[in-house]
């Protein structure tokens, strides 16, 4: 029998629990039973998941009774697994019902480990018999974390993409909550003087340090944090020792961010053009509901003063702001720019930042102590307290899809969130995609444009270069080298793209033909002459350039084709006056290397830009008059029926860096196929001309956005081990097709071998699923997945499905 003090305590464990004096219990019981006693155990148990979700209460059973009648719920819980299922436990002993709400981390065995899970759903019965069911070991939250809006959205995504429940929340989760940690922002430790504690005191006298230490902490009235004690060399022993002398204590405060003051604004904000105005009237009449816009603008059209604009009157209408970039790269630049304009508390989400940075910010935003959020594509899961705008900036950028794991595609979630939180979204790009122009063309997204750059800034002018029968030095003509030396003698910044990293991307015995590949994968290895080192870039392998060929031994091995690193090296020699700042991935590995390439280019000094198409998002150059393509014709002959559309969003994006101030802009583009009707049409017509073309061109083929995708993919180490699995997977989906004729015609394309069969070791292959609409397509998902987890062959491959991919490849 419970004591009346923890009755009491249990009572009051249970806010949304409601009971009667026992004086009216006692009167209830004098007449009969009560209609909840005399229930049958299943609507007892029915009645128990009421309560816990505090929907009923108990009108007249005193609660020590209640709980020793209520039997012990069963949890639901979403584990971090690639199983599509749910895991069901034993409630913890002694836990209070009204503290199982869905979203709560339970920590459980799992195996011979421990594992954080989420609560999904409490069940009355589980398919687990009694004997084998294992009991929660500790519920770590007392409130959800997740957001009950968020929570929805991350088991709408799970269901969409076909993806493990478990494995999506883990997605929305910082790694320190996966891992247990609480869910509360970082507490800090400060040192404060007693009421006692003075520098005179005798029992110093002996103690210099701890004298000295007395003295600086009695410099700080308000506390000294404990992180600084090391810079102002103080020893934690000197600390401690006068902490036992009654001389000093410590007290723990919770990190809160310092509340807004004064004006928004630090800068005055830009006067907008006709069309930028139009744009902003036009998202500004859907505050308050969803209102999804797609902005159009061409490059260096002032979209981002847009974006300040429509931030502003969200953080006057007490609201927050989540901006999605496509790049870690455009983070320091895009955050300086909205410290320059805002008075806000502004956090930058990105894969970089330490785990504890990263809980802080996705802590600081659910509690509305972060106004904006910039981030990657993940931050989209970051739980805003009151989100009032979403901004998809550069939102055509193939850097949006998540290629493994969970392959979502944050420019479609980030339409979702906001329909599901009633608030405006806004797409923009120089060049949207071919989705998100379908969907302004039939009427869901409201279409922006903004055809003139902002200022007094031109359009830059394209000239196509045919370098047939030119001889090619590092892969820059002579005529390119002419304009380059020009641009630099004007006191302006050239600008030279080649989508291409390392040296050279083949490596070639002249005396026999041997070429360098890859022993795990299906490509050629790329030379990095810096590094000294063959590396491919599909699995990472790394190994030693041979000084004699494998093949013939003979030493004539030669370097074909130019990458970045070469053809910095000779622009290096042929302008030896200037500098010439390399921007790519390997230029930009270490911490903070971007930024100070960008701030010697922002200088404004003449120099020559080298990269990849890093160099074409987003970034301002004022000083940049030349941008240079070496090599157009890799884009324009490829299998994947997205690589034209790839193309002409790159050559636009690369384009656009130029002429954006007073300076006159100009773009040569280095092509052997200078009449190609893609090339052609960029240069003389415009982006949007090509994405009508290209639409027609869809809509004849019936390829996306006229029909829906998913694609199965295997892999296995050993040649024909993933093609038969999908062959059985195959199998299992046609017959559900004849068997729910009413789904409509799907079309089953393969299985075939991956254009890159081998990689990293392993062969792999593909299933592609076609269908006219979207809901058919999902149903058949939904039953099929159960079929091909059970399937035999699936214990020797390793699988997974993609839905609405964007890389056949």
């Amino acid at each position: 029998m419970d004591e009346p003090s923890d009755l009491n305590r249990r009572a009051a464990a249970r806010p949304h629990v409601e009971y009667r004096t026992q004086k009216s219990a006692d009167n209830t019981r004098a007449k009969g039973r009560c209609k909840d006693e005399k229930q049958e155990p299943r609507k007892l148990s029915s009645f128990l998941l009421e309560l816990a979700a505090g929907k009923r209460f108990c009108p007249t059973i005193a609660p020590s009774r209640l709980e020793a009648r209520l039997p012990v719920p069963i949890l639901r819980l979403a584990l971090p697994s690639p199983l599509r299922r749910l895991f069901d436990y034993r409630a913890p002993a002694n836990t209070p019902l009204t503290a199982l709400q869905p979203g709560v981390r339970v920590r459980v065995p799992f195996g011979r480990r421990q594992m954080i899970g989420v609560l999904v759903a409490l069940a009355e019965h589980s398919d687990v018999p009694k004997e084998k069911l294992r009991d929660a070991l500790e519920l770590l939250d007392e409130a959800s974390p997740i957001p009950p809006k968020l929570f929805e959205f991350c088991l709408w995504v799970a269901n969409y993409y076909q993806h493990s429940q478990g494995d999506t929340l883990s997605w929305a989760l910082p790694v320190l909550l996966r891992q247990g940690e609480p869910a509360s922002t970082r507490q800090q430790h400060v040192w404060l003087l007693t009421k006692d504690g003075h520098p005179d005191d005798p029992r110093l006298e002996r103690a210099p340090r701890q004298r000295q230490a007395l003295k600086i902490i009695a410099q700080h009235p308000a506390g000294l944090p404990h992180q600084l004690i090391g810079k102002l060399q103080i020893s934690k022993s000197s600390l401690d020792a006068l902490q036992d002398k009654g001389l000093l204590r410590r007290e723990t405060r919770r990190i809160t961010a310092t509340r807004h003051h004064g004006s928004w604004l630090l800068e005055a904000e830009l006067p907008l053009n006709p069309q930028q105005q139009a744009a902003y009237e036009a998202v500004r009449a859907g505050q308050g509901r969803f209102h999804p816009c797609l902005l159009a603008g061409v490059t260096g059209s002032g979209k981002t003063e847009v974006y300040l604009q429509l931030i502003h009157r969200v953080l006057e209408a007490g609201k927050q702001a989540l901006v999605l970039i496509p790049e870690i790269n455009l983070g320091p630049q895009t955050l300086a720019r909205f410290e320059r304009r805002f008075n806000a508390r502004i956090a930058l989400l990105h894969s970089n930042l330490t785990d504890r940075e990263r809980l802080d910010i996705w802590l600081a935003a659910r509690d509305g102590e972060a106004d904006i959020v910039i981030g990657t594509r993940s931050a989209l899961f970051t739980p805003m307290k009151s989100l009032g705008l979403i901004i998809v900036d550069e939102e055509h950028d193939a850097s949006y899809k998540q290629q493994d794991g969970l392959r979502y595609q944050a420019r479609d979630l980030a339409v979702v969130r906001a329909r599901q939180e009633e608030l405006p979204v806004l797409l923009g790009s120089a060049t949207p995609s071919l989705e998100s122009l379908h969907n302004a063309h039939i009427g869901r997204y409201t279409l922006l444009k903004i055809g003139q750059r902002a200022g007094n800034a031109q359009p830059p002018k394209f000239l196509r270069l045919d370098v047939k029968s030119r001889p090619l030095d590092s892969g820059i003509s002579r005529p390119l080298q002419q304009a380059i030396a020009q641009t630099l003698q004007a006191g302006q910044q050239v600008l030279v793209f080649l989508n291409r990293r390392g040296f050279a991307p083949v490596l070639l015995c002249h005396d026999c033909g041997w070429i360098g590949v890859c022993p795990r994968c299906d490509s050629r290895m790329t030379l990095h002459q810096r590094l000294h080192e063959l590396r491919c870039h599909h699995c990472g392998h790394v190994e030693r350039p041979p000084t004699n060929c494998p093949q013939c031994h003979q030493v004539d091995l030669r370097p074909i084709g130019a990458g970045t690193e070469r053809a910095e090296a000779r622009l290096a020699r042929l302008f030896p006056e200037y500098p010439v700042l390399r921007i790519d991935r390997d230029s930009t590995a270490r911490k903070g290397s971007m930024e100070r390439l960008l701030i010697t280019v922002k200088r404004g000094e003449p120099c020559i830009l080298v990269g990849t198409q890093m160099l074409a998002k987003g970034h301002h150059f004022p000083r940049v008059t030349l941008v240079t393509i070496l090599d157009a014709d890799s884009g324009l002959f490829s299998a994947d029926f997205r690589a034209s559309e790839r193309m002409a969003q790159l050559v636009v994006q690369v384009a656009g860096r130029a002429g954006r101030a007073e300076e006159p802009g100009k773009v040569i583009i280095q092509t052997h196929c200078a009449e190609h009707p893609l090339l052609v049409q960029l240069t003389e017509q415009g982006y949007f001309a090509f994405a009508e073309q290209a639409l027609a061109e869809r809509r004849a083929t019936n390829l996306p956005p006229f029909s829906h995708l998913a694609l199965l993919r295997a892999e296995a180490h050993k040649p024909g081990q993933a093609e038969a699995f999908l062959e059985q997977a195959c199998l299992e989906a046609q017959q559900l097709c004849r068997l729910n004729a009413s789904w409509g015609h799907i079309e089953l394309l393969g299985p075939v071998p991956s254009p890159m069969e081998r990689r990293a070791g392993r062969y792999r292959a593909q299933l592609l699923l076609q269908a006219q609409a979207r809901a058919p397509l999902h149903r058949l998902l939904a039953a099929w997945l159960p079929q091909v987890e059970q399937l035999p062959g699936s214990r020797n491959v390793r699988w997974s499905l993609d839905v609405d991919p964007m890389d056949l490849y």
